[in-house]
């Protein structure tokens, strides 16, 4: 059994920001695969995947990296185009093609002690599946894919452009929010989920409708855990330059589950993905730094513990 196992799609993904433009391999499943890549090897890891045939070099570098992954075959990628302004917590998006979602299927023979959903879209995963996967091990959740859909002919919104993608509510929040273990959000998925403007009083709103970790990042204001009664705050440090913020979250959350599948408690796993997410900043692509340069960015106590 493998400590964690994400799921989802790798993308192909368009990157605009005021200084460049550049295209990748993208997707919570691929940031956090080679996040978790670049730690050591002592925490299990399945990444479960759908592609065309296009994507699958992305899915072989990933292997030959030494990553277990499970590639099922898709006759699209989703394809995503990340516009940024100066403020990289700004993003306008565009999906030009989606994948077919998964299945209860293709889970059925995986065992994992926490299951990583990479939501990107809201139907990527059936209410089903979810509830599924929670009978065999902790469901963890980065929200952003269940309150946005892609603006459509069949379904059209005012003032979006085909393809453009647009928020949405997410219908089965009461249904699946029970069976969730550990929920990211940021601060305006927060408040869309709960209509509270507090991040803290929200964060106990979500743990009250059954998140036992509920992680609510910032931005340039770090983030802040809600577990066992108790808030756990973490700063955000500087990076040394800002380039790409695409696949910061992701990185937070490979991070996070990589301590907490160590023992570590809720502030030390905290401030590691924090540290992580830094280092992410000051590039483009994946994660691609050692332990020892997270260990830097966050500095002690955590080197001693692990």
């Amino acid at each position: 059994m493998d400590k964690i196992c994400c799921i989802g799609h790798i993308t192909r993904d368009r990157i605009v920001t005021p200084r460049h433009e550049a295209y990748s391999a993208g997707g919570t499943a691929y940031y956090v695969a080679w996040a978790l890549q670049a730690l050591p090897r002592d925490v299990s890891f399945r990444l479960i995947t759908s592609v065309s045939q296009e994507l699958m070099p992305e899915v072989e570098r990933l292997r030959q990296a030494g990553i277990s992954v499970t590639a099922y075959e898709s006759p699209e990628n989703v394809f995503f185009e990340n516009k940024y302004g100066e403020n990289m917590d700004n993003r306008t998006q565009r999906v030009l093609a989606k994948s077919a979602p998964f299945t209860i299927d293709q889970l059925k023979d995986t065992e994992a002690e926490v299951f990583h959903l990479g939501t990107l879209l809201a139907d990527d995963f059936a209410p089903e599946v979810v509830e599924y996967l929670a009978t065999k091990g902790h469901v963890s959740i980065d929200v952003q894919g269940y309150l946005r859909r892609v603006a459509s002919p069949s379904i059209p919104t005012e003032g979006a452009s085909e393809g453009a993608v647009v928020s949405c509510e997410w219908a089965d929040k009461m249904r699946l929010l029970k069976h969730t273990a550990i929920l990211k959000v940021n601060e305006w998925e927060c408040q869309t989920l709960t209509g509270l403007s507090v991040p803290y009083t929200a964060a106990e709103q979500i743990h009250d409708w059954g998140v036992r970790e509920v992680i609510v990042t910032l931005g340039g204001g770090g983030s802040v855990i809600f577990a066992d009664g108790r808030f756990y705050e973490t700063p955000a440090f500087p990076p040394r330059q800002l380039v790409d913020a695409t696949g910061c979250g992701d990185t937070y959350s490979a991070g996070y589950l990589y301590c907490r599948a160590r023992g570590m408690d809720y502030a030390e796993s905290g401030r590691f993905a924090a540290a992580m997410c830094t280092l992410k900043l000051e590039h483009t692509g994946p994660f691609a730094h050692s332990i020892d340069e997270v260990f830097r960015v966050a500095g002690s106590p955590l080197s001693s513990c692990v």
